[in-house]
């Protein structure tokens, strides 16, 4: 579905993405992990036609997108969701919101389409509300229930747990289960990304891309983890006397390697 052939991002000030080639096929959920400032977001934003690549070429299913063919067909097949819902928010109502961009793309049966995605979503008693005045994760649930509304073909998403509680988070990874769409799943966090992918793409913090391939054999790496900055480590009490390992998010079995 997705093909990167030496794909590269520079910002005026500074690089953001070094050139990188990777595929995704229909139907995969590829977990991009790295930590914050290794162009996550940024590739993320290229895949959503929101950057253009300064080097290299973009395919989705063989043809090249870039500001020609970013256009709106391609938006109604992709879509986006920041770490910071409060970026995408302008609409006066939690229904508006869901609504838009069923209107903006022409969709019908815009009421019903957007109450069973509320519905869906779990939000169905606030469609009334201003979405400004909810919590962080119920902004995230309105989100996806406006993306997801318009059944695009491809899900980008940007540390969606962010700003979820736990149960909020178990629930949004039974939806990723559910999902028939292609997600790219950008994270710094190795337990989700274990929990949801089977495959994952690390970026250092040289931009660079440094691993694609399963997430055990990412998981039995320490050295790439080191280098990926996924994992660190630091001194801390046990049994009466001090000892350093290192940590990481990941706590499938424990949260120490």
């Amino acid at each position: 579905m997705i093909r990167l052939e030496g794909v590269a991002y520079a910002y005026e000030e500074r690089p953001g993405l070094a050139p990188l080639d990777l595929s995704v096929e229909a139907g995969e959920t590829l977990a991009l992990l790295g930590s914050n400032g290794s162009g996550k977001s940024t590739l993320l934003r290229i895949l959503a036609g929101l950057y253009f690549p300064t080097r290299g070429r973009y395919l989705l299913e063989g043809r090249e997108v870039n500001r020609t063919t970013a256009d709106k067909s391609f938006r109604r097949r992709v879509a986006i969701l920041f770490q910071n819902p409060e970026s995408m928010i302008f609409n006066p109502t939690v229904y508006d919101e869901i609504a838009f961009g069923l209107r903006e793309f022409g969709m019908d049966r815009v009421r019903e389409r957007t109450e069973a995605a509320a519905e869906r979503f779990g939000i169905a008693d606030l469609l009334r509300r201003n979405p400004l005045e909810l919590s962080g994760g119920e902004k995230q649930k309105m989100m996806l229930a406006a993306l997801l509304a318009v059944e695009p073909d491809l899900l980008l998403l940007d540390e969606p747990t962010a700003a979820m509680d736990p149960r909020t988070t178990g629930w949004f990874i039974d939806l990723l289960y559910e999902l028939p769409q292609t997600v790219i799943l950008a994270t710094h966090d190795l337990s989700l990304a274990y929990e949801t992918c089977g495959r994952t793409a690390v970026l250092d913090e040289s931009h660079r891309l440094i691993y694609d391939g399963a997430m055990e054999g990412l998981l039995g790496d320490l050295e790439l983890l080191v280098a990926a900055n996924l994992i660190h480590r630091h001194r801390h009490p046990h049994k009466g006397f001090h000892h350093s390992h290192y940590h990481t998010h990941f706590a499938k079995e424990n949260d120490h390697v």
